[in-house]
């Protein structure tokens, strides 16, 4: 079959294209996960090929390098793998597909005009020093999650033309329905380079093993009346697999996949998994899930892998089950989160504003350990009676019905995603307090640069897709300033 774009797709594609034209020599091509980034690269690849040069995208796994081969196969685009033992070793195509590990140890490309590095925010530190060495090689790193440091200083542009709000909208992905469900406690857990460790949150998460299971067995009847397939994010090894016995207690089949693990029984437990009749309920690992893996009628994740920092990890997991499934769209018109990590809470300022605009710029420092939301805050985004989120500016829950009581005005609610846990009704209220803020700029002798770093003390993200309008501020926002004036005074006098 001939591959055919997507618009988007071809959108993309024609902004990289500029990005070249006007002396771009590395480029990002930022998408989220779900929207064909290995589509987009083979339309490169094949490109390149069509105009008599070389290209080659290089991948971090050999199963990756399988996957990438067979999507080739599938658009019947003759290509090679940079494997010596490789039965499809073929050097002369001008298309390869190789892993790091092999280019590394080669050294040099002889002849190679375009590289496409995928899951380019896993900055090898070989592959860097491959793209500095050959500034003759335009490159392409594909990523759902450009957040890691340092990536300006190795690609010089991004590329961002659609957003998961727009893939949603499209029905290329589905919303989450998420579930705030009884947290493992990292209170006081050791951190190693600001994240907390993973044998650490894996001995605190066998604590709540029985609940997981407990929670996901009533959350799964209640809404989908049956088991439905589900995968899980574990805190580490030993976690996976008390959280397998666990469910194999209570009637349900959950393979635990680690590094430990051979690498033909990963992979043919993931196929098991991926049929439509499977026996398997559902599968859990650490990482493994979130590279390479499109099981596209998973109807349930479960987050038990807490992150102090770490978007990135938490936007992949994500990923990994809003995907819809485009042969049988009715199937799946939603996914269920259940979230018994706090990431959900924890990230969801960065993440409103990634799904809302995307990533236009590199190394703007969201990558950093995060604030963790009080105790009254953690409640006051949540239902109550079911645990759901609250959809943003209501007061009835979407999911049971139930109504709050409101004690003031003004209430505090966390951010939530399209549907079930977002809407539109978020960016009004935004929109109200830049305008206000930009009030200042123009009548109160504020620099734009104040009124930004304003908005992001309030928010938790910086101030994109809004209008440059002025609104006469409201008491609610001077208090706020106020506040943020006199905690500034007293840091001044303590210093």
């Amino acid at each position: 079959m001939g591959l055919e774009l997507r618009p988007y797709q071809a959108d993309t594609l024609d902004a990289l294209r500029k990005g070249f034209a006007s002396g771009k020599r590395a480029q990002i091509l930022y998408a989220p996960t779900g929207a064909g980034k290995t589509e987009m690269a083979i339309a490169l690849l094949e490109a390149v090929r069509a105009k008599g040069n070389k290209a080659a995208m290089i991948l971090d796994r050999v199963v990756l390098c399988d996957q990438t081969s067979q999507r080739l196969d599938k658009y019947n685009i003759e290509h090679g793998v940079m494997q010596a033992t490789h039965w499809r070793y073929r050097p002369y195509e001008r298309i390869q597909v190789c892993s790091a590990q092999t280019l590394e140890k080669r050294g040099d490309f002889p002849g190679l005009n375009l590289l496409i590095v995928d899951e380019a925010h896993q900055t090898r530190e070989q592959t860097i020093e491959f793209i500095k060495n050959n500034p003759h090689i335009r490159v392409i790193g594909l990523t759902a999650t450009p957040f890691t440091k340092g990536l300006g200083k190795i690609y010089d542009n991004v590329i961002s033309t659609v957003t998961t709000k727009d893939l949603v909208d499209k029905q290329v992905l589905v919303p989450l329905k998420v579930f705030v469900a009884k947290e493992i406690d990292m209170t006081g857990a050791k951190k190693v380079a600001g994240e907390w460790s993973q044998g650490e949150a894996s001995t605190r998460g066998i604590k709540i093993t029985g609940d997981i299971v407990a929670e996901w067995e009533s959350k799964t009847m209640e809404i989908f009346g049956r088991p439905r397939k589900t995968i899980v994010f574990c805190s580490g090894v030993a976690h996976g697999a008390s959280l397998s016995q666990k469910f194999a207690e209570a009637g349900y089949n959950f393979v635990a996949l680690s590094y430990r693990d051979d690498d033909q029984f990963k992979k043919d437990a993931i196929a098991e998994f991926a049929k439509p009749d499977t026996e398997i309920h559902g599968l859990i690992a650490t990482d493994i899930l979130t590279k390479g893996f499109d099981v596209p009628d998973v109807m349930i994740g479960v987050s038990a892998r807490p992150f102090s920092k770490s978007l990135s990890s938490h936007i992949q997991q994500m990923g990994r089950v809003m995907r819809a499934n485009m042969e049988n769209p009715e199937e799946k018109p939603f996914a269920l989160w259940l979230d018994h990590s706090g990431n959900y809470l924890r990230f969801r300022g960065e993440w409103d504003d990634v799904f809302d605009n995307g990533v236009d710029a590199l190394d703007d420092g969201k990558e950093k350990t995060k604030k963790e939301p009080t105790e009254r805050e953690k409640e006051d985004a949540k239902c109550p009676k079911c645990k759901s989120l609250w959809p943003k500016g209501l007061d009835i829950c979407s999911h049971c019905g139930h109504v709050r009581e409101r004690m003031n005005s003004v209430s505090s609610v966390a951010g939530v995603m399209q549907e079930l846990m977002r809407s539109n009704e978020s960016l009004p209220s935004k929109q109200d307090w830049w305008s206000q803020l930009n009030w200042y700029v123009s009548h109160g002798g504020w620099s734009p640069g104040r009124a930004a770093h304003t908005y992001r003390d309030k928010f938790g993200v910086w101030p994109r897709g809004l209008v440059q309008s002025t609104m006469t501020p409201t008491p609610e926002v001077i208090k706020f300033i106020d506040s943020r004036v006199k905690a500034y005074i007293r840091q001044m006098k303590r210093r």
